[in-house]
């Protein structure tokens, strides 16, 4: 998987916080991409919370700014692109399935606690319009998640 490397967000980039991207792999096989956002100088480990949604919309936009929001905050996030969306693998591309975009936010924390950075027993999720529904499946399954926030109508 070829992840773009510049700067292609929506959105202007924070000089509080460090950026990178990730990839990570679904129970169900589909491979993940992420935007990574730390803030600068952060020391022990930190509280996370992995992003995603609208439906439709990539980690370019909404979740991504929300991430970087967030990161400058305090927080270690993740704005992560659904499966078979944005640059996450996927066929075909463009469908929504609630099991399987609520096994992304458990993939999401099941990376974030493989990080050096987070304590893992702070973790949370943000699920911003289609996918505050997503989130809240997860979040009613899946113990790891200790905070859960979903900005929808649902």
């Amino acid at each position: 998987m070829e992840l773009v490397q510049e700067w292609d967000k929506v959105f202007p980039r924070s000089d509080k916080v460090e950026h990178r991207k990730v990839t990570f792999r679904t129970r169900y096989g589909t491979v993940l991409a992420g935007d990574l956002y730390m803030p600068r100088d952060a020391r022990g480990k930190l509280a996370a919370l992995a992003v995603s949604g609208p439906f439709g919309a990539v980690k370019e936009q909404a979740s991504g700014l929300y991430a970087q929001t967030m990161a400058e905050r305090g927080f270690l996030t993740l704005a992560f692109d659904p499966s078979y969306t944005g640059e996450s693998s996927g066929e075909p591309r463009h469908v929504a399935s609630p099991d399987i975009n609520t096994e992304d936010f458990s993939a999401a924390v099941d990376f974030l606690t493989t990080l050096d950075a987070v304590d893992a027993e702070r973790i949370g999720i943000i699920g911003i319009c289609g996918f505050g529904g997503m989130g809240l499946n997860a979040a009613a399954m899946d113990t790891r998640i200790k905070a859960t926030v979903a900005v929808t109508m649902y």
